[in-house]
């Protein structure tokens, strides 16, 4: 009985710290998760797939996307703004991020600063762009965007 009682204990205490969390990301692969999930987006843009753009976005009622007419919440009210904003490739154009600014800050949330172009030459009111503050979190193991203010 006294060797059960510290052999207990020492089973017990190597249990519990075989199950630590793992380690939190690096800055630098908080970094490049998030350029990669920018750069999927571009691409699913310009094909014209905005459901594949979308997935970028956190899937939720609480993702927010601000733009010229105010704050839309909720994943599919953001979707139907696009595809109503959007309805065809001619309107959507050629999409491109520059000047992208990755701040990551914290292991579960980052900011990113950059400045969007769409290439419409078949639209009629022509190339659009501006800029853009994003929010993203690390939700399941995925980056996702939880906030979105472009303007």
């Amino acid at each position: 009985m006294n060797r059960l009682l510290p052999t207990l204990a020492l089973s017990f205490f190597l249990s519990a710290t075989s199950y630590a969390a793992p380690p939190a990301p690096t800055p630098a692969a908080i970094r490049q998760a998030i350029a990669k999930v920018l750069a999927t987006q571009v691409a699913a843009w310009n094909k014209g797939d905005l459901t594949t753009f979308m997935a970028g976005y956190w899937r939720s009622d609480s993702v927010v996307f601000i733009g010229k007419n105010g704050p839309t919440y909720g994943w599919q009210p953001t979707l139907d703004s696009y595809r109503k904003s959007y309805p065809d490739l001619t309107q959507m154009g050629k999409l491109d991020f520059s000047s992208l600014r990755i701040t990551p800050l914290s292991a579960d949330v980052a900011q990113v600063v950059g400045h969007w172009h769409l290439a419409r030459p078949g639209a009629a009111a022509g190339d659009l762009q501006g800029q853009f503050l994003l929010i993203f979190r690390r939700i399941g193991g995925q980056w996702v965007i939880a906030a979105d203010h472009s303007s």
